[in-house]
């Protein structure tokens, strides 16, 4: 019975995420809009208050690992206890799921930028992707323009969508709103600036340990897909990223299923520092630079690797529901 009682909780979590999937769509479609965009303003603020560059690495670290727990945890025990007090519980999880989940107009973004790409209008192209990216994008080419917007629908598909699904799925709604939050403060806290190189640093960790399953499930389904063509080979060139705590082994996959080359050196703007430039990994080095077409492949290997997932999740609890309805 107990047995029975956690999968019928399973698929009832299922039927709330794929509701809020088709409402978030929907509303995307017409509108762009952002929930946590104060919470955003918040965290930007409260870093300027507490992160003092004259500080000691090791006193920016602890304000930073303060800075998450004074922030997460007040909200985590409010919406907990806050709970209580609703007495329609799936609406309860459906808005929280709903403000957890990420834009769902990524793919549009870059249909924008490929676009503008083809009809030669850079600047347009850049002013479109600059508000999705940390990078600076005035110095990129039609070609970094490429590589960039492929590289931010992965990344901002896997963290804004895929992993709070996973996380909603595993953990519920407000193991999702939490993770979320979390990485609003990464984004803000980024340790790519070095700024943040000690004050994001456990927002950094705590991302991508969470990450870490998601990352992989996509990362695996997207492998499957090269099955026929060159899966064994991908696998070897990807495996030793399998078990490392970053998104590197889905770029690489991404990048060899696509024929081209992501990653390499990015431009970044620190408010305190000024410009630096920044040498990333970089993959499938020896491919062609990414082209204006391979946006939208990209855009699509994403989305089918979504539905394949949908799918297989679905499938799972169906299928796990008739065996023990009939035990």
């Amino acid at each position: 019975m107990a047995d029975f009682i956690t999968l019928s909780s399973f698929s009832y979590q299922l039927l709330i995420l794929l509701v809020v999937l088709g409402c978030k769509a929907t509303i995307s479609h017409f509108i762009r809009h952002e929930p946590l965009r104060f919470f955003q303003f918040y965290c930007q603020r409260l870093s300027d208050k507490v992160n003092k560059p004259q500080n000691s690495p090791q006193q920016q670290t602890i304000a930073g690992l303060s800075s998450v727990l004074v922030t997460l945890l007040p909200i985590a025990i409010i919406l907990y206890l806050f709970e209580s007090f609703i007495e329609v519980n799936i609406l309860w999880q459906a808005l929280l799921l709903y403000i957890a989940m990420g834009s769902f107009g990524l793919a549009h973004i870059n249909k924008i930028i490929a676009q503008a790409l083809v009809s030669k209008q850079n600047y347009f192209a850049k002013q479109t992707l600059k508000p999705w990216v940390l990078r600076e994008t005035e110095p990129l080419s039609s070609l970094g323009l490429s590589k960039s917007s492929i590289e931010m629908q992965l990344l901002r598909t896997l963290q804004q969508g895929y992993a709070v699904a996973i996380i909603f799925l595993i953990g519920g709604p407000l193991a999702a709103i939490s993770y979320r939050l979390l990485l609003e403060m990464h984004y803000c806290w980024n340790t790519k600036l070095v700024s943040y190189n000690y004050f994001g640093l456990y927002s950094k960790r705590l991302i991508s340990l969470l990450q870490w399953l998601p990352v992989r499930v996509f990362s695996l389904l997207l492998l499957f897909t090269s099955i026929g063509k060159n899966f064994v080979l991908f696998w070897r060139l990807s495996k030793q990223h399998f078990f490392q705590l970053d998104n590197n082994i889905a770029l690489l996959l991404l990048a060899l299923n696509l024929e081209i080359k992501l990653g390499g050196v990015a431009l970044y703007n620190d408010q305190h520092q000024g410009k630096q430039k920044l040498r990333k990994v970089s993959f499938n080095d020896l491919a062609r630079q990414p082209q204006v077409t391979d946006i939208i492949h990209a855009s699509n290997k994403i989305k089918g690797i979504i539905y394949i997932s949908l799918f297989f999740i679905s499938f799972i609890a169906f299928s796990l529901e008739l065996v023990f309805a009939n035990i």
